[in-house]
């Protein structure tokens, strides 16, 4: 039988319906439920001559025909896509459409959820507080222990701290923290990935690791100590490591996963590496997610010239995890 996935739109002025489309044009791997506008759909198919693949449907419980694809239009009003501009109303569309989508997943209608680029300045302007996917999914799941990690065929890295000012980022950093962290990859490894004794390294946060304590101690006094009580509960991990070198001597082929302290630690080489095929997978959540592991790209909206090789990645592996799950 195959996957149902529900998809979430995105924010429709940037290129999540164009990338959507032309994912699904040839794809018979799953059946897919978009939440959105029936005119978003409808207008990008238009724009960029794909021919219609959706059914509409107001409803989840209409959607019968496990070989279709259909768009859920209930609790949407239908709006008129302005690509690459920045807009309120769609910063609501694209937070309704992951909370609707996330519905259709914990009342088994689908089987995981693959969440579209949304603008984090978008969903401000439509008075969301939340400063993206990660954080407000953990809330409408009422899951408090929760992770982004970044996944590829070259590598994974996980998240110590995400959308945090860089100012709040050691203040952020604290035993109790790395080691609820290493908990939750530990067994994201485990559950989804089938690893069964995950090899975890965790960064440390000043350059060089600290060096000793010439340029911090956080390593010696915070990152080292739950390292070891990490390892007192049977988790495998090592470090602290300097980011650069650890990166820079590929230590990433040695290692299942690595806990980064912040954003950019990880995120910066991790797209380096695997830019356009890397996939955002959310670990810890009481449901699967996945995406792809870039932004909007209003600059190129609605142009046909957007990429579609990370989303097809995010939902591979969202079946694959939804199978991995079955099973």
């Amino acid at each position: 039988m195959l996957s149902s996935i529900a998809l979430s739109v995105g924010d429709y002025n940037g290129i999540g319906p164009e990338i959507i489309l032309k994912s699904l044009r040839d794809n018979d791997i799953a059946r897919f439920l978009l939440y959105a506008p029936a005119s978003v759909a409808l207008y990008y198919s238009e724009l960029l001559n794909i021919p219609p693949i959706f059914t509409y449907v107001r409803k989840v419980e209409d959607a019968i025909d496990p070989h279709k694809h259909y768009v859920i239009t209930d609790g949407f009003d239908d709006v008129i896509p302005n690509p690459g501009k920045l807009s309120a109303i769609s910063g609501e569309v694209a937070m309704r459409s992951i909370e609707f989508a996330t519905k259709a997943v914990k009342d088994g209608f689908a089987d995981a959820l693959v969440t579209a680029p949304i603008s984090k300045e978008a969903i401000q302007m439509a008075g969301y507080s939340e400063p993206g996917h990660t954080e407000y999914l953990a809330k409408i799941t009422n899951c408090d222990r929760y992770t982004m990690m970044l996944v590829s065929d070259v590598l994974r890295v996980a998240l110590l701290t995400t959308h945090i000012p860089v100012k709040a980022i050691a203040s952020a950093v604290t035993i109790e923290r790395v080691l609820e962290k290493l908990e939750i990859v530990n067994l994201a490894l485990k559950k989804s990935f089938g690893i069964h004794q995950p090899r975890i390294a965790v960064f440390g946060l000043n350059p060089h690791a600290g060096d000793g304590g010439v340029m911090g101690n956080e390593e010696m006094e915070v990152i080292s100590p739950a390292i070891e009580r990490a390892r007192e509960i049977g988790i495998n991990c090592e470090g602290p490591f300097p980011a650069d070198g650890w990166f820079g001597n590929k230590m990433y082929t040695k290692y299942d996963t690595v806990l980064a302290m912040y954003h950019d630690q990880g995120l910066a080489p991790f797209k380096a590496l695997s830019f356009g095929k890397g996939v955002n997978f959310t670990a810890g959540l009481p449901i699967i997610r996945t995406s792809p592991d870039h932004g909007t790209a209003f600059d190129i909206a609605g142009t046909g010239k957007a990429s579609v090789e990370s989303l097809i990645e995010a939902i591979r592996l969202a079946i694959r995890l939804s199978k991995k799950k079955k099973e």
